[in-house]
């Protein structure tokens, strides 16, 4: 049996390693690996009788998990993020055992023991509770349409706006949109219902990214998994299962990406999609900067894929497929190509485009609700 330095306990249980390890590694991913709050680097631990709720944050993103532990003591504490769960990574297969106070979390299982220094509880910021949830999302079709889309999304903190995914309403529905300013993702959820009748929300693709990255739960009988969402002024919460990730909703007026999209396209070329992918990932072997382009001659029966290298060499090659239009020599990021030929979800893939100073469009042969719009690259 562990006992605490000061002889009480201010917390205990017992869970499965896998379990526990899967609750702190996804709470500790709200966690900042940079911050001059130490008490941010740990995770909150709560036990109620034999509920387990962990909590990780960086004020802007918080993620919070639950899960059934054998409960000894109730209590709280928090436990430093990253050393708590590489500590129990490490362990053998079984139960551990976690005992923790304001001043140390005591980790066991086996022969192995592990006595951390924790943090405070009452340094922990305070996590609001989330307003009550305003529609659900079918967990499949939103993590479908997340890998589409937050992929677009810039990285850059110097332009926020971009930073985040716009979810708009669109004919009644869903309709997530991402834009780098080089690239431009666009996935229509056909068959949600809109979050908001007026008003855009931008949700930050990290938060985004997160959600992405959950499994999602098999169905109950007739009922598919669904993502609840609560939507409020200045926070947005999604809860799948579990878990709950809460972010800071990004403010100002996001660009209008409607005016980018192109009525329609003089060049159309048809091909399949793994033909195209695997073409592209060889010839990208010579790329070695961010800034040597992929160029494509589309021409009838299909595409001549090159890339020229100063310093290591050049690479061609032919991917069958149909073309209508007129022969056309546009280059691209071959990186951001590959992203987008990646996110459709048919077999076939068409790439639209005008002349090769214009954003061409990738997406599905046989589906329109996914659209990549991809600004070429000036070559002489």
């Amino acid at each position: 049996m562990g006992v605490a330095t000061n002889g009480v306990a201010t917390v205990k249980f017992r869970c499965e390693r896998d379990s526990l390890l899967e609750v702190l590694a996804t709470a500790g991913r709200a966690v900042g690996a940079r911050t001059s709050n130490a008490v941010l680097s740990g995770l909150l631990v709560v036990c109620e009788d034999n509920h387990l709720r962990v909590t990780g944050t960086d004020l802007d993103l918080t993620i919070q998990v639950e899960q059934e532990v054998i409960g000894l003591e109730n209590g709280t504490c928090v436990v430093p993020a990253k050393l708590a769960a590489d500590i129990v990574r490490s362990l053998e297969p079984g139960a551990v055992t976690v005992e923790g106070t304001d001043e140390k979390v005591e980790i066991w299982a086996s022969r192995s023991r592990f006595g951390l220094r924790s943090f405070p509880v009452v340094e922990f910021p305070v996590v609001s509770t989330p307003a009550e949830p305003t529609v659900s999302l079918p967990a499949p079709i939103l993590a479908e349409g997340l890998r589409q889309v937050v992929r677009a999304a810039s990285n850059d903190d110097a332009r926020p706006l971009l930073t985040g995914v716009l979810l708009t309403n669109e004919n009644g529905a869903v309709r997530l949109v991402a834009t780098d300013s080089y690239r431009l993702a666009l996935r229509d959820l056909e068959e949600t219902k809109a979050l908001s009748d007026a008003e855009d929300i931008l949700v930050p693709a990290r938060a985004l990214g997160e959600l992405q990255r959950l499994p999602v739960p098999a169905a109950s009988g007739t009922e598919a998994p669904v993502v609840e969402v609560a939507a409020g002024a200045h926070e947005i919460t999604f809860t799948l299962g579990a878990v709950r990730i809460s972010t800071r909703l990004l403010e100002g007026s996001y660009p209008d990406y409607r005016q980018l999209i192109p009525e329609r396209y003089p060049n159309r070329l048809h091909l399949g999609k793994e033909s195209l992918g695997a073409a592209l990932r060889r010839v990208r072997l010579l790329v070695r900067d961010n800034t040597t382009p992929v160029r494509l001659s589309m021409r009838a029966g299909g595409v001549d894929l090159s890339v020229v290298s100063q310093e290591v060499g050049d690479a061609n090659e032919t991917v069958d497929g149909d073309f209508t239009g007129e022969d056309l020599v546009i280059a691209f990021n071959p990186t951001y190509l590959i992203d987008g030929v990646d996110a459709v979800l048919d077999d076939e893939v068409v790439i639209e485009a005008d002349d090769a100073a214009k954003p061409a469009t990738v997406r599905g042969a046989e589906h329109d609700d996914y659209r990549y719009l991809l600004m070429p690259v000036r070559v002489s």
